[in-house]
């Protein structure tokens, strides 16, 4: 193992990764509280501003997977759907099975230019997240607290919000609600059974009532959806702990697009659009587990230095203090200063432990694993 290997495994290097994360997020938060001052005076500033203060903290994140990882992301496309990312507003629907779904996501957007103006249709539950939520809430995030007879008048008023955006966006879908569990999927395929609909390997039944709503109300701002199916290469199934221990994994993802006026405005329509979406998402699964590739060309954006540029300027700022802090208190000799100075290292390290977890599959919501009688 090198040394470089060696510093990836140690703890107190995680615990420097994920101090310059917290404390940044926490001023990057502060500054986005600031800015509401120019909401009744820009708006559309108050929203560029905020795209930019966003990308410096998720940024961090997609270092991590491109520098300190390595990990490799593989798209398989063609080029005149390549030749459009990051020049239009577009609907991402991705499937939900993997810890780092989402980081492989924001990859993407971050090569193509549109990581700090990328939006999601959230669990309300994220919004109370430090970081993570309140982040969201300057971007205009849509949040929902997943039973429609309470969200639909508030996720339409958020979509309908975000009609003049002036930075192209990607709003991303989780159609399938959750992330993918055996006993999510079997429950799942009940429903599929009792409704008559073809039962899905790789995928749960996709919840229609968000896709159908994001169409309506985005058409006109919104020039196409693009499917993505997201896999591993070696059947790995990476965390966000294993990307933080410096492993590489090589992720590949399979994009289609498909021209807003394609899909159909009824809602029934629409609704029937998306099952067979996953039908063929759920064939594409099956020939990556059978040949290990998807189809289509395969191209390599290159990783830009940003991400990193910006983790450097973060870490340069933040750690240097902190060192002069340490070493001031260890000087001391006061063991009441030492005990104190630990104590907060150990708070720090609970801090970012809980973070992660936020994206731990076995700790993911219980949302779906409703006994089947309960189910719609």
């Amino acid at each position: 193992m090198g040394f470089i290997a060696f510093l990836k495994t140690q703890f107190i290097v995680h615990l420097l990764i994920g101090f310059v994360f917290v404390v940044s997020g926490l001023i990057i938060n502060f500054i986005q509280l600031c800015t509401l001052l120019l909401w009744p005076i820009n708006k559309q500033l108050y929203r560029r501003v905020n795209c930019r203060l966003a990308y410096s903290l998720w940024s961090q994140l997609v270092m991590l997977l491109e520098w300190w990882s390595g990990t490799e992301c593989t798209l398989f496309s063609d080029e005149a759907t390549v030749k459009t990312f990051g020049k239009e507003h577009v609907i991402i629907i991705l499937n939900h099975n993997f810890e780092i779904d989402f980081l492989c996501g924001w990859t993407m957007t971050e090569r193509f230019g549109v990581l700090g103006s990328s939006k999601v249709l959230a669990k309300r539950e994220l919004l109370y997240v430090p970081l993570i939520g309140w982040t969201w809430y300057f971007l205009e995030i849509v949040f929902c607290k997943r039973k429609w007879e309470e969200d639909r008048d508030t996720v339409i008023k958020g979509l309908k919000r975000l009609s003049d955006y002036p930075e192209y966006m990607w709003f991303l879908l989780y159609c399938e609600g959750t992330r993918f569990t055996e006993t999510k999927h079997r429950i799942s395929m009940e429903v599929a059974e009792s409704k008559g609909l073809p039962k899905l390997k790789y995928h749960l039944l996709p919840r229609t009532k968000g896709f159908t709503t994001a169409v309506q109300c985005l058409r006109g701002t919104v020039s196409a959806v693009y499917d993505v199916t997201l896999n591993f290469r070696g059947n790995k199934n990476p965390s966000l702990l294993g990307i933080l221990y410096g492993k590489k994994y090589e992720a590949d993802m399979c994009v289609r697009r498909f021209p807003l006026e394609d899909i159909p405005q009824d809602e029934k329509e629409a609704a029937n659009w998306l099952h067979k979406l996953y039908q063929e998402k759920d064939a594409l699964q099956e020939m990556y587990n059978q040949e290990g590739i998807f189809p289509g060309k395969q191209f390599k954006p290159p990783r830009r230095p940003w991400t990193l540029l910006n983790f450097l300027f973060w870490a340069t700022v933040l750690l240097s203090p902190l060192f002069t802090f340490g070493f001031g208190v260890f000087a001391s000799g006061s063991p009441l200063l030492i005990l104190a100075f630990l104590g907060l290292v150990g708070a720090a390290s609970f801090g970012v432990r809980r973070l992660i977890g936020v994206t731990e599959i076995e700790k993911g919501s219980s949302y779906g694993n409703q006994e089947f009688k309960k189910k719609e």
